[in-house]
């Protein structure tokens, strides 16, 4: 009976023990379950919050946006995403959509004057991460045309050289905004080379270039064109902004000086100071120029005017089997060549140069000389003198003869030369022996026989040479050279061409000012008659008033109103 009681109670106590087990299980699932509940719960809501937080950033970047847009455009909101395309064309004016015409018409942009964009890269970036605005990732511009295909806009080769620095992607894609830009009254510019301010009137030529320019920004390059050569300068300062418009207004332009001399052999179009007496030393490369340049004062020049004094440019090469040529022109040519220059000086090895000038008035001034690498590597050392001419004798004048010629006189029938006539028969022995006459039309130069073989003419231009100097004559004068327009001619005729007709030639305008190109001859035949060039009849024809009644008058006319209406001269 008592074990019975006793099992019986051992088995209520474990039932109850099972029961509180199980009851605690289903407690600390319950826990559990309203725990996990509560952190989705909690992980939901911070996800909603954050959206919505996300929500109203965006929001307000893309207020904050819409009201920058609207004060830089003065009122006027444009800002789009275009793809970038390149097109050539002078300046930073770009090419923007018909549609582009048609919203900034409906905002009152056309009424506000010139319009003006700043462009900037769109690159992948992760949502919500902050973007750079780096400002060397953006500049200005203004606009040409709106002719692009929707989708695009078409950029210079200064604007997209400016935007895209070092890098080319495949699908340049920039934002265009309409802003509004202050006239600039100030510009700092530094080259970012050597050599720019040696051009004449350099200041003149970077104007003329940024005629071109609707705007300017800080951190740009600009690049200026003087014939074939090419100068970047950057912008280091403006004001009164970091982005200014050029039009329609006078500033004015600090020009830095570079950081360092560069390699002369790399940037061949440097000029070197050298001094008057002293001798300079270099070396150069096969094909390639040194360039010099050397003043001559006003009381020097007019010893030269008047043929009292000469100016002789010597050069001595080493006998390491290079060979030189010099090629010396007066400012404004600043760099001679082969083609463009005033003298030159072809001869084999070491040359002296005298330099005749054929205006008088013309003597003072900077003259540039050009040393070029003819053949080989070759070392020099070149130096300019002026030298007083001797015995009073001037530049171009014969000398007095010693003697006259005697009365017994003859004539050997071999040399031509006035001999005695008591040894004529002994000079003519020995001179029909020793020495030979050049027969060549036009020559008659007595050799001697062993001299002989060596003597040779050109048979294009008939001049006489030694053997060793013919190969190079026939290069350099005979050789065909095209001329960038497209003309092909030998050197003499290439020089005159490029120095009178070709259309790719600089030349000062006389109505802007300007170092241009002159282009080619004007369709007006008036204009021709006045020796007007294709540039100078168009720059021409703009209008200005009269000084003395106040008409519109042509530029190009305005002498002949002077004349014909006011009768002054």
């Amino acid at each position: 009976m008592d074990f019975e009681l006793r099992k019986a109670r051992e088995k209520l106590e474990r039932e109850q023990r099972e029961r509180v087990q199980r009851a605690k299980a289903k407690a600390d699932r319950e826990r559990r379950a309203k725990a996990e509940a509560a952190r989705r719960r909690d992980a939901l809501e911070a996800s909603h919050r954050e959206r919505r937080l996300d929500a109203a950033r965006a929001q307000e970047e893309a207020q904050q946006k819409m009201e920058e847009v609207t004060q830089l455009g003065k009122g006027i909101s444009f800002s789009h995403m275009f793809e970038a395309l390149r097109y050539d064309g002078p300046g930073d004016k770009i090419k923007l959509p018909p549609s582009s015409f048609k919203e900034l018409s409906d905002e009152g942009a056309l009424d506000k004057g010139p319009m003006y964009f700043r462009l900037s890269k769109v690159r992948d970036s992760v949502p919500g991460a902050p973007q750079d605005n780096d400002a060397d990732e953006a500049t200005c511009c203004g606009v040409l045309e709106f002719t692009a295909r929707e989708g695009s806009a078409e950029l210079t080769p200064h604007v997209w050289n400016n935007l895209f620095r070092g890098d080319s992607p495949d699908v340049p894609l920039i934002e265009v905004r309409y802003v509004s830009l202050p006239k600039g009254t100030y510009a700092k510019l530094k080259p970012e080379g050597v050599g720019f301010s040696d051009l004449p009137n350099h200041r003149a030529v970077l104007e003329t270039a940024l005629r071109n320019h609707a705007t300017l920004s800080e951190n740009d390059f600009v690049v200026v064109n003087y014939g074939q050569l090419q100068y970047k300068l950057k912008v280091l300062e403006l004001k009164p902004a970091s982005s200014v418009s050029v039009l329609e207004t006078d500033v004015e332009v600090d020009i830095e000086g570079p950081d360092s001399v560069l390699d002369y052999v790399e940037n061949q179009h440097v000029l070197v100071p050298l001094e008057t007496g002293k001798v300079e030393s270099g070396v150069v490369e096969e094909g390639k120029f040194r360039y010099y340049k050397f003043l001559v004062d006003e009381g020097m020049g007019e010893k030269v005017a008047s043929r009292h004094a000469n100016i002789e440019v010597k050069i001595e090469t080493d006998t390491s089997g290079g060979d030189t040529d010099i090629y010396v022109s007066r400012h404004p040519l600043v760099f001679p060549t082969q083609h463009r220059h005033e003298w030159s000086s072809h001869e084999m090895g070491s040359k002296v140069l005298i330099l005749k000038p054929r205006d008088a008035s013309l003597s003072s001034g900077t003259y540039s000389i050009g040393v070029y690498g003819f053949k080989g590597t070759t070392k020099y050392q070149l130096s300019v003198a002026i030298k007083d001419v001797l015995n009073g004798q001037r530049i171009g004048e014969q000398a007095s003869a010693s003697s006259s010629v005697d009365v017994d006189s003859v004539v050997c029938k071999n040399c031509k030369r006035y001999i005695s006539n008591r040894t004529s028969l002994l000079h003519e022995a020995y001179c029909v022996r020793h020495n030979v006459v050049c027969m060549h039309d036009g020559c008659g130069v007595v050799l001697r026989k062993e001299e002989a073989t060596d003597h040779v003419h050109c048979n294009k231009c008939g001049q006489a040479f030694q053997q060793r100097e013919m190969e190079k004559h026939m290069k350099v004068f005979h050789e065909p050279l095209q001329c960038p327009c497209g003309v092909v001619l030998e050197k003499e005729d290439m020089v005159q061409h490029q120095s009178s007709t070709c259309p790719l030639r600089l030349i000062v305008c006389r109505f802007c000012g300007d170092t241009v190109q002159a282009g080619g001859e004007p369709l007006d035949a008036r204009d021709r008659l006045r020796n007007m060039c294709e540039h100078e009849s168009i720059c021409g024809s703009r209008t200005a008033p009269c000084d003395s009644c106040g008409r519109s008058v042509m530029l190009k006319d305005m002498d002949i109103h002077v004349i014909a209406v006011h009768q002054k001269s």
